[in-house]
C-alpha cells in the first residue's frame, strides 16, 4: 500500500486483533485531540467494513454497528474536550515557533487559519471542520486557546462527532459490501483522504480568486 504501516488503517485494525475497536478508539482520541497526522477518516470507514465483513462481531450486524459507532463518537468528543482544555491552559507555548518535527505538528500558522475558519464559520466551525483532516484537530486547540464558551464548545463538538463517526463508520459498512471496495481497500482509502482534502482545496482555491479580484480593484 502507498500509505506507511502506521497509517494503515487494514494494518492497525488486523494486528490489533480483538482489541481493534479499543486501539481505533484511542487513535481517534488522539487524533480529535492533539495528534492531527493520524488516519481518523480511513480508519473508521474501514472498521465500518470491517463490520460488514465480519471481521469486528459483538452480536448481529446492527448490534456490533451500535456499539462501534457509540465507542467512537465517545471517543471522538472525549479527543475534543482533551485538545479543548490544552488549547485553554497551554495553548500559547504550544504553539510557539520551533524548529524540527514538532515545529511542523504545531505550527503557527495553522492557528492563524484557524482563527480564520472561526471567524467565517463561528460555532458551526467545529462540524464543518470535523470532516477535514488536521483542521479537526487544530479547530479544537484553538477553540481552547481563543477561551470559547465551554457549553458552546460541547454542544457542536458533540454534534460533529455524531455525524462524523457513524456517518464515515456507516459509509464504510456499506461500502464495504461492494466485492470491489474490499477488494482495492488501499484505492478506496485514498480516494477517501483525497475527498476529505477537496474543502481545504476549495478554500484556498476561492481564497486565491478573492485576493486576485482585490488586488485588481485596487490597482484599477
Amino acid at each position: 500500500m502507498l500509505l506507511p504501516d502506521f497509517l494503515d488503517p487494514e494494518k492497525i485494525i488486523n494486528a490489533a486483533g480483538p482489541w481493534a475497536l479499543w486501539v481505533v478508539a484511542l487513535i481517534v482520541f488522539a487524533e480529535c485531540g492533539i495528534f492531527s497526522l493520524l488516519p481518523g477518516d480511513s480508519l473508521l470507514f474501514t472498521v465500518g467494513m470491517f463490520v460488514a465483513l465480519g471481521a469486528i462481531n459483538y452480536g448481529s450486524d446492527l448490534q456490533t454497528m451500535v456499539i462501534v459507532c457509540a465507542v467512537l463518537i465517545v471517543a471522538a468528543i472525549l479527543g475534543n474536550i482533551s485538545g479543548y482544555w490544552i488549547g485553554k491552559l497551554i495553548g500559547p507555548p504550544l504553539f510557539k515557533p520551533r524548529k524540527g518535527f514538532m515545529g511542523k505538528v504545531f505550527d503557527p500558522v495553522y492557528v492563524d487559519k484557524t482563527h480564520g475558519f472561526f471567524e467565517k464559520y463561528g460555532p458551526k466551525a467545529l462540524v464543518i471542520a470535523r470532516f477535514v483532516p488536521m483542521v479537526r484537530t487544530f479547530v479544537t486547540l484553538v477553540a481552547g486557546v481563543a477561551k470559547m464558551d465551554f457549553r458552546t464548545f460541547i454542544t457542536w463538538t458533540a454534534i460533529g462527532g455524531i455525524f462524523w463517526a457513524v456517518g464515515v463508520t456507516v459509509l464504510g459498512y456499506f461500502l464495504g459490501q461492494v466485492p470491489f471496495v474490499h477488494d482495492n481497500l488501499e484505492i478506496a482509502i485514498l480516494l477517501i483522504v483525497f475527498v476529505s482534502i477537496l474543502p481545504m482545496v476549495f478554500e484556498y482555491v476561492m481564497a486565491k480568486k478573492k485576493s486576485k479580484a482585490a488586488k485588481a480593484e485596487v490597482s484599477a
